[in-house]
């Protein structure tokens, strides 16, 4: 088994950021935009593009072995990176897929018909929409906790979640839209007091954008996120944390899930003890070349998620100091969650006028983007105070 010791924050001789360089083929065109979008389609890394390429050749070299390569080495690696980044005693409760998608089918038919569900009203649409929609048929009810005021919400959600009835509890560690982040994901997954309930962590908002440690509920909880945001790998490669025991037999299955049973023949369908119960079926593996050397590239330049984190929030205050003076189209008093520690990687700004300062922002050739009356700006590795200025002069009014 490979060691998932979790990383600690790593200190340097002299500067470390921005680290523009990692990003030549995205950012260091002339035309390149800025980008205060990290929280979203994250630039990729110069590293994947020779890892998208050697995905290819390996396939056009070794044919149907390179699933060997794939499934020796490929996916342990992914697995023994994720593992470490959560803090988890065992890489083979992950399952690796192309999205959370899938994960949230599979966990959905887990559940008995109809089914009671615990969640909140600010899920993102992964989730929020596939209950919405089996809602409408009587096949599920669903009990959703409003977010807001986020100064209580972990107490009244606990209090919830401690109604011996419900079937699953699927809650995000850090909102989409708001970037409202739970201080402590696991007393809420302690509140849980049905044993046979299925616990499901939304953590796309939070993997590599805050220090995540999952080792107190591992053996209790799910946990699914992916590459596409703080992970730098873009889409394609998404994973769920399976707490042994449970969900032991989803119905939605693929051929995947039963690899290791191939040659079986008769009886009841076959399912493996870890994480790849919940595999589904064939999917593009390229990404998990991407994931891997990301990943490995962080681990060569020491950078931690820490590091990364205490970069982005130095940014965060530069930026927010230059625009309270009331001279631009946003200002402090706008965030939704003005206390940096219970926050995710991302600015969320709530006016009504966010879509339209998207727009006035895309003409200046800077990417951000917006949920409704919520913009979001997200500061990255790749900025520094150049950019923050660039920004700040782009929202003057």
């Amino acid at each position: 088994m490979e060691s998932t010791t979790p990383e600690r924050p790593r200190h340097s001789q002299g500067p470390r950021f921005p680290a523009i360089g990692g990003f030549s083929r995205s950012l260091g065109r002339k035309d390149a935009p800025l980008h205060v979008a990290a929280h979203s389609h994250h630039p990729w890394p110069d590293v994947s593009h020779d890892a998208q390429v050697a995905a290819w050749n390996e396939a056009a070299q070794l044919l149907d072995r390179k699933w060997n390569r794939i499934y020796d080495h490929v996916i342990p690696e992914a697995q023994g990176h994720i593992a470490r980044k959560l803090n988890l005693p065992d890489p083979t409760t992950i399952a690796l897929g192309p999205n959370t998608h899938g994960f949230v089918l599979r966990l959905l038919s887990c559940l008995p018909t109809p089914a009671r569900i615990l969640t909140t009203d600010s899920e993102f649409m992964s989730f929020a929409r596939q209950v919405a929609r089996l809602e409408e048929d009587g096949l599920v009810t669903v009990t959703r906790i409003p977010v807001r005021p986020f100064g209580d919400f972990e107490a009244r959600f606990s209090q919830a979640a401690a109604d011996g009835t419900y079937d699953l509890v699927f809650f995000s560690h850090a909102f989409f839209d708001s970037g409202y982040a739970i201080a402590d994901p696991a007393a809420i997954v302690r509140a849980v007091r049905r044993d046979e309930a299925l616990v499901a962590i939304d953590g796309y908002h939070a993997f590599m954008a805050r220090p995540v440690d999952i080792s107190s509920i591992a053996a209790r909880a799910f946990y699914l996120a992916g590459s596409y945001k703080y992970a730098m790998a873009g889409e394609g490669c998404c994973f769920l944390h399976c707490p042994p025991g449970y969900g032991a037999r989803p119905r939605d299955t693929g051929w995947f899930a039963g690899f290791s049973g191939l040659e079986a023949r008769g009886g009841s369908v076959f399912y493996p003890a870890d994480g790849s119960r919940f595999l589904g079926a064939t999917f593009d593996l390229s990404a998990l070349y991407r994931f891997n050397a990301v990943q490995n590239w962080l681990l060569r330049e020491n950078f931690s998620v820490p590091e990364m984190l205490g970069h982005v929030r130095v940014l965060e205050q530069h930026f927010l100091a230059a625009i309270a003076g009331g001279r631009h189209s946003i200002s402090p008093t706008m965030l939704c969650v003005p206390n940096a520690k219970l926050r995710g990687r991302f600015l969320a700004f709530a006016t009504p006028e966010a879509a339209k300062i998207v727009t006035r922002l895309a003409e200046q050739n800077i990417i951000a983007d917006h949920r409704g009356d919520i913009l979001r700006i997200g500061f990255g590795i790749y900025h520094g105070e150049h950019e923050v200025g660039r920004l700040t002069d782009a929202l003057k009014v």
